[in-house]
């Protein structure tokens, strides 16, 4: 058993609305996989079902090798989640939140307790009221209470949004460490930037479909084009170049950037066309398709068709 989710002909509707249509994925063990999508698009329909909270029309879940359909508590035991907002009892202490989370899972963790707020720096603030915590806290709190029991698979339903750059970047550092303990994270996030930051694996999901999956440089080869930024000496260098070449320009940073199809005899092709043309470069660079780019392109092209 390689994978620790497998899902395969996924399918959910309500009433007559077909909110995910066919969707098959797998991810491994011990990595980070990101499902991406606009609001909307049924990222946390899909949560729902893989964590057995909503039953599925049609198609196959395995978690860890157990059936969800079949084997709900074998799955439930294995997994926890952490959604869209904090669930954490506000006039509990800190500490009496992870408390009540032991005991729900019958469980003795006193000293996993003890290990968990010094890890999400929440020891200062352990026995104040949740009230009193910050957002970043909360969900830092929220996080800490899904890894009592230590799940084999974590759900993180977009953990990061609403919090400010510094709460998130931590979240982050976090999330990064909990994958190294070897914890499989199904993630799903809008932070295109996020995915980047933390997935090995990822999907962009558009329409109820899977339009395009696989590692972070699988993915963006689905859009082939890059980008060739040039960088001129003089203002009337770029004004020359513009009327040879199409592209975008920055006149305060006098650079013209030009789609390419990321081919090194193309980018020579039109460095030697300004070379005969007298027109001077202090400097160019090779950009390659980001994933925002690509996740934009798909959602442009399904609104056009």
């Amino acid at each position: 058993m390689s994978n620790a989710i497998e899902v395969k002909n996924l399918k959910k509707s309500f009433a007559d609305f077909a909110v995910i249509k066919d969707v098959s994925f797998s991810v491994p063990f011990g990595k980070v996989f990101a499902l991406l999508g606009t609001n909307g698009a049924g990222k946390t329909t899909i949560v729902r079902m893989l964590t057995t909270l909503l039953k599925a029309d049609a198609g196959q879940i395995k978690i860890v090798g157990h059936d969800s359909a079949k084997e709900s508590r074998q799955v439930r035991n294995s997994i926890s989640l952490t959604g869209q907002t904090a669930s954490v009892d506000e006039i509990l202490t800190g500490r009496e939140n992870l408390e009540l989370i032991a005991k729900l899972r019958h469980q003795k963790e006193t000293q996993m307790i003890q290990q968990l707020l010094e890890r999400f720096d929440l020891i200062d603030a352990a026995d104040r009221s949740v009230q009193t915590y910050s957002g970043g806290m909360k969900r830092k709190l929220d996080l800490a209470m899904s890894l009592l029991g230590n799940p084999k698979v974590l759900f993180l339903d977009e953990p990061t949004t609403g919090l400010d750059p510094q709460a998130r970047a931590t979240m982050w550092q976090i999330i990064q460490e909990i994958k190294a303990a070897g914890v499989t994270i199904f993630l799903t996030t809008q932070y295109l930037e996020e995915a980047d930051q933390l997935a090995d694996q990822v999907a962009i999901l558009n329409h109820g479909k899977i339009a395009v999956q696989g590692s972070l440089a699988e993915v963006k080869t689905h859009l082939p084009q890059g980008q060739l930024e040039l960088t001129f000496l003089h203002k009337e260098d770029l004004q020359k170049a513009q009327t040879l070449i199409d592209g975008t320009v920055n006149e305060e940073q006098l650079t013209l950037t030009v789609v390419t199809n990321s081919q090194v005899a193309e980018t020579t092709r039109l460095l030697n066309e300004l070379q005969q043309a007298q027109i001077f470069i202090s400097n160019f660079e090779q950009k390659q398709p980001t994933l925002n780019d690509v996740f934009f392109d798909i959602i442009e092209k399904e609104r056009g068709e």
